[in-house]
């Protein structure tokens, strides 16, 4: 009887609700689309004028009030709209394929009233400060998008999740810290990155290493080769909380114990 051969382990990754919360919370660029035929719409991808992720999943958007999909939200039957929004994870450095990974939040799209959005308007404000703001009640209609399922999409698999798994899960604690320091590691410690691909497979070893992303339990690297991009993901001994763990796990990578961990 011949043994079934071992199935490789992948490194440790964040859960998908943290994924998910995660490129949420990030706040990367967000488009919305009907999803039920309708005339008047056209099934086009619709770019908000600006869009929030709450903690619980529901979305804030604003379009311009005379948007077809204002039109269309408001005489829709219940008010409510379904609709679907996506929220692409985008790269912080400069990628020939910059996307990451893709949530899909569908659910039912209502106008507020004005008093409803005007108080919205100030509670998203408070966490995330932009002036469009502003113009909620003067030329732009806030709406609100109730979730009922979302769908990640992302190097990890596709995952399915309900709005409640979303709404408990807490982003990566270096959701805020990622963009600078991968930046930073690519533009003043190439020969760091350099030092990282001893732990990439010797058939990619050829191509351009690029720091991809980071998290918790691990550095995900992008190799730009003439047979297309590969990602790998380096994991750390330990799950890390701070840049101090951080910088000793990327000292362990790098198999310099005098390397020093800075931020960007």
């Amino acid at each position: 009887m011949t043994e079934a051969p071992t199935s490789v382990r992948r490194p440790p990754a964040p859960n998908p609700a943290e994924r998910a919360k995660t490129i949420a919370t990030r706040n990367g660029p967000a488009s919305l689309l009907p999803t039920c035929d309708r005339a008047d719409l056209n099934g086009e991808r619709v770019v908000p004028v600006l869009h929030h992720v709450h903690r619980s999943g529901s979305v804030s958007v604003l379009l311009a009030d005379d948007h077809p999909m204002v039109r269309a939200a408001k005489q829709a039957q219940r008010g409510e709209l379904a609709v679907m929004v996506e929220v692409a994870d985008q790269a912080p450095v400069d990628l020939r394929e910059p996307i990451r990974g893709l949530l899909w939040i569908t659910g039912w799209l209502r106008p507020l009233s004005p008093v409803s959005a005007r108080a919205r308007a100030v509670a998203i404000a408070e966490t995330r400060p932009d002036e469009r703001l502003l113009d909620v009640g003067h030329g732009v209609t806030l709406l609100r998008l109730t979730p009922a399922s979302l769908v990640l999409a992302d190097a990890e698999g596709t995952h399915s999740l309900r709005p409640h798994m979303f709404s408990a899960a807490p982003p990566d604690p270096f959701h805020d810290y990622e963009a600078g320091w991968l930046r930073h590691l690519e533009s003043d410690h190439s020969d760091v990155v350099e030092q990282l691909a001893k732990h990439l497979p010797s058939a990619l070893r050829g191509g351009r290493i690029r720091p991809l992303g980071l998290d918790r339990f691990g550095l995900r690297l992008r190799v730009e080769s003439d047979t297309g991009d590969h990602d790998v993901r380096l994991a750390f001994s330990k799950s890390v909380e701070s840049p101090a763990q951080l910088a000793s796990e990327l000292r362990r990578l790098v198999g310099c114990p005098f390397l020093r961990g800075r931020s960007g």
